[in-house]
């Protein structure tokens, strides 16, 4: 099964030349190379939140096995739905789909069902598969999009990915497609982004959950770095890093009503 790109020429560089130029330029290290267990990384268009990712993943160093965990924007298809084997199309050519690590991820994750309605128009998993391809030639890839749940569900699939990981082997980044306080001011969107990110750098996935639901934080990937948390602090992670942030008046000027973005390691 392939899953076509559906927003190359859209969310970022449908010419293969052009996306290449546009990664090197975004992709940059402004620090020490971070071993990370999981990050979280914005899904906007590439004139936005493109340097933010480009930041983050210029610290990761990218293994050859990734779980993306992002949210289902579009309600279609399964509630926790994985993108069964195959392998997915971007302009830069074709990513397999890991089908060991998804059997892991079926044989320990309940919730989790084979399905791609989900992924069929959903752009927040698509735009983290260049970055990766660009780093990382040989990667592949496991593809989970989210939807709603209450925190028992969400600790459960968390757990549940953590004991795939450990049957998988090998090491996987875990990357949870976000983005955060969504057609706010500037000022009030860094205040309430701030309340989110202090509970990730806590490691504490459930306040997240209720903080953003609590304060209106319309982080639209919480379900993703939730999960993306409980699963890394199961493997031993122990230290969370806000690497970059930023908002998308940075690009357009426009600093009335803007979405911010976020680029998190956890190690």
């Amino acid at each position: 099964m392939q899953r076509q790109a559906v927003v190359a020429g859209q969310f970022y560089p449908g010419n293969p030349l052009q996306l290449k130029a546009e990664l090197g330029r975004m992709i940059c290290s402004s620090g020490p190379e971070i071993k990370a267990l999981g990050v979280i990384s914005p899904h906007a268009g590439y004139m936005y939140s493109g340097d933010i990712a480009g930041k983050l993943f210029g610290r990761i160093r990218v293994p050859a096995n990734v779980l993306i965990i992002g949210p289902n924007h579009q309600g279609l298809g399964a509630g926790a739905a994985l993108y069964p084997d195959g392998e997915w199309v971007t302009p830069l050519g074709t990513v397999a789909i890991n089908s060991r690590l998804n059997n892991c991820i079926k044989k320990h994750a309940k919730l989790v069902s084979e399905d791609t309605l989900a992924h069929k128009l959903e752009h927040s998993l698509e735009v983290q598969v260049p970055f990766l391809q660009y780093l990382r030639p040989d990667v592949r890839i496991s593809a989970l999009c989210l939807g709603h749940g209450d925190f028992s569900q969400l600790f459960e699939l968390g757990e549940a990915i953590a004991a795939a990981i450990k049957e998988y082997g090998d090491e996987v980044l875990i990357v949870a497609s976000s983005d955060m306080t969504h057609y706010e001011s500037a000022v009030t969107a860094r205040l309430k982004d701030n309340m989110a990110l202090e509970r990730v750098l806590e490691f504490d996935p459930e306040g997240l959950l209720h903080t953003c639901r609590a304060t209106h934080i319309t982080m639209c990937g919480v379900v993703p770095a939730a999960v993306m948390l409980v699963a890394t602090k199961k493997l031993g992670a122990v230290k969370a890093e806000v690497v970059c942030y930023g908002n998308s008046g940075d690009k357009n000027g426009d600093m009335d009503k803007v979405v911010g973005y976020a680029g998190v390691a956890v190690s």
